[in-house]
């Protein structure tokens, strides 16, 4: 049987050339007015996502 990608998590992940997995912050979508120039700079960034979910996250991306 063939192994298909989820399309959902292609979109949300990101895989480093060591491995890792880098996904979005959250909160940066909307109520950004009440938010800090500095805060929203940090949420515009990527972060690493943690190893505990990195294994469940890779069985959704077994092609990449």
């Amino acid at each position: 049987m063939k192994v298909k990608t989820r399309k959902s998590a292609l979109k949300r992940f990101k895989v480093t050339g060591t491995g890792k997995l880098l996904r979005k912050r959250q909160g940066g979508a909307h109520l950004l007015r009440k938010k800090s120039k500095d805060q929203k700079a940090r949420l515009s960034s990527k972060t690493v996502v943690d190893e505990t979910y990195q294994e469940h996250i890779k069985k959704l991306l077994p092609n990449i």
